[in-house]
Order: C-alpha cells, then structure tokens, then sequence
C-alpha cells in the first residue's frame, strides 16, 4: 500500500518546519538551551522571525520537534508499498523499526531527554513527540490492517513498541552513539553503527511472537 502524497504546499510548510527545528536542535547542541534566542534560529535557518511564529510556540517546541525530523521517508514509504500480501503488523513493525529514520529519531530523543534534565521546559514537548509517534504507528497498523486485525490488538501493539522504545531513551539500554559524546560524527555516522539496536529489536519482536515468559536465571 502506498502512502498518501502531500500537496506541493504541504510539502513547502513542512521543510520549512523541519529547517526551523534542525536549526533550533543544532544550536541547542552547540550552546545549550540559554545560549541561543529565535533570533539566532531564523538568521541559522534563513527565514524571517514571523515565519517561526507560523510553526512553533517556543524555541523549547523547535526542539523537540528536530527528533520528528525524517530524512530518510522514501525509505519508509517504499517498504510499505513492496510488502506482502502475507505480512502481518508485526513484519511492518520490525522492519520500519530497523530504519534509518528510525535510529536517528531514536538517538535525537535521547539526546535530546538527557538535556531535559537540565533544560525541564523541554520535556512536555518531548513527551509530546513521543505521543505523536505512537499515534502514527498506531494509524498506520489502522490503515493497513484494520479490516484483519481487531483495532485493540493494533493499539496493544502500538503501544507495546512505544513502550519498549522508552528504556532505549531514558539511558536504561545503551545505544551505540549519542551525538552528545561524539561530537566529531554526524548523526547519520551514529546510524550506521546499530548493531546493539538490531539486537534490541530482535529481542522485543521474539517476544512479541512468542510471548514474555521466560526462565529466572
């Protein structure tokens, strides 16, 4: 099934959003959250500062939308319209979940949850983005399975990747790069190295399939 296409003007509106929001990540990354105004946002990302005020509240807001910042969508959307027939919402989950966009937005979120502890205004926005993307797996399993599957084992599953994703950005499981400590790498060099990742991911679908049950050590 193939994803719906965006007019030409949504299009525009939204990497207008995203240059915003990268821009707003980057200083953020460089500075700090005290260090940089929107002034400084809009001058990075060649708008003018009415324009910021069209898509973001705050420059807390700009932030934590920098990790729904996708460049990789093509990838995503040509999975989608080359699965099975036979592919059920767990085969869709586990392969968008191995993405690049994927580990990107991952290591954004963490980044970004370790500076809420000092910067505490970020935070609701964060755990907004969060929601937000539970919603659109949830949507997408909705869309693509609905007429198959019962609409509450879609949100179950929804929610039981979202879950799964939280230890991953709370520092419980390592990733294998923060754009924080290796400052000297980009965030797509942090993506390529994901093999502690695709472990994580492996982990949580066999128990997906196969239930949590498991021995005491």
């Amino acid at each position: 099934m193939a994803m719906n296409k965006h007019s030409l003007r949504d299009i525009k509106r939204e990497a207008t959003a995203d240059a915003l929001a990268e821009a707003a990540y980057e200083l953020t990354m460089e500075r700090g959250l005290d260090g940089f105004t929107v002034e400084d946002i809009v001058q990075r990302a060649g708008y003018a500062r009415r324009t910021f005020a069209n898509y973001f509240s705050c420059k807390e807001e700009a932030v934590a939308k920098s990790a729904a910042v996708f460049k990789h969508k093509e990838e995503a959307e040509q999975l989608i319209a080359n699965l099975p027939d036979s592919a059920t919402p767990l085969d869709l989950l586990s392969h968008l979940l191995r993405m690049k966009l994927v580990t990107i937005f991952l290591i954004k979120m963490r980044d970004l949850m370790r500076l809420s502890k000092r910067y505490p205004t970020i935070e609701p926005y964060l755990l907004s983005v969060l929601h937000q993307h539970q919603l659109i797996f949830q949507e997408l399993l909705s869309q693509m399975f609905g007429s198959d599957y019962p609409a509450r084992y879609l949100q179950q599953l929804a929610g039981a990747v979202y879950g799964a994703a939280l230890p991953l950005l709370d520092g419980s499981v390592q990733l294998p790069h923060s754009a924080e400590d290796e400052k000297t790498e980009t965030v797509e060099e942090h993506a390529a190295d994901s093999m502690t990742l695709e472990h994580y991911w492996d982990d949580l679908f066999e128990h997906l399939r196969n239930g949590f049950s498991v021995h005491r050590t």
